[in-house]
């Protein structure tokens, strides 16, 4: 995919395995973020096809430092935000809504946690209400940029050990990340980027010194003022966000 010509991301072509733990690495300004918020539908105007099942539920959570923590929001309202799709942008909580939200709360150590305001969380516990949000979404397909970037220890085990838990559910997770040994230990395939795939396979594979310099070194040869690319704008195989 590219802008106007300048690739973010180009001559990518795959498909994410279904059920599996799929970490997207690479260099700062590798993409990374681009192609989760195109793959989630949050970036429309780019080059390029992406295909997916529409029946299936998909959530996405950017970064939290999008998120505007001074906003006078409540944590029971920042997570029942994900049951947006049944309720509308109107519709009101119901008991079983509300026992929903605290439900989801409590997977994510947060019990209790739902007439606190936003301002009042530290920005562990905010990542563990955005969490709770994904788990009322109920989606097959979980796409999460640097989940667990400035966040303490034990919030980032708590959740990972979520993850695993999608896993078991055969859920699909494509997570950005940076933290290698974390891609090492929870991760089932990988996919570094550095604008373009170096290696998309099984994550032992991909970790190997010789894919990560070729990242490092594709990474330092940038310039932004290149030509357009012409093999960006050509037609290629779908990208497929997890069938």
């Amino acid at each position: 995919m590219s802008y106007r010509g300048h690739p973010a991301v180009h001559h990518l072509s795959g498909e994410f395995a279904k059920g599996r733990l799929t970490a997207v690495i690479g260099p700062n300004g590798a993409g990374k973020s681009t192609l989760l918020a195109a793959l989630s539908g949050a970036q429309t105007r780019f080059e390029g096809q992406i295909s997916r099942d529409k029946a299936l539920k998909l959530a996405y959570l950017p970064q939290v430092s999008g998120l505007d923590r001074s906003f006078p929001m409540q944590v029971l309202d920042l997570v029942a935000t994900g049951l947006w799709a049944r309720l509308g942008s109107f519709g009101g909580l119901n008991s079983s809504d509300r026992d929903q939200v605290a439900l989801s709360l409590q997977a994510v150590g947060l019990g209790g946690f739902e007439k606190r305001w936003l301002g009042e969380l530290s920005a562990g516990q905010v990542q563990r209400a955005l969490f709770a949000r994904v788990l009322l979404q109920d989606a097959a397909v979980i796409l999460l940029d640097e989940p667990f970037n400035a966040i303490d220890a034990r919030t980032t085990a708590d959740l990972l050990a979520l993850l695993q838990r999608w896993r078991q559910e055969s859920r699909t997770v494509v997570a950005v990340l940076h933290d290698l040994e974390q891609v090492r230990q929870y991760f089932d395939e990988t996919l570094l980027l550095a604008r373009e795939p170096i290696a998309w396979g099984p994550t032992a594979e991909v970790l190997r010194a010789e894919h990560l310099f070729k990242a490092r070194q594709m990474a330092e040869a940038w310039d932004d003022r290149a030509r357009p690319c012409d093999v960006a704008a050509e037609a290629a195989a779908p990208l497929k966000a997890a069938a």
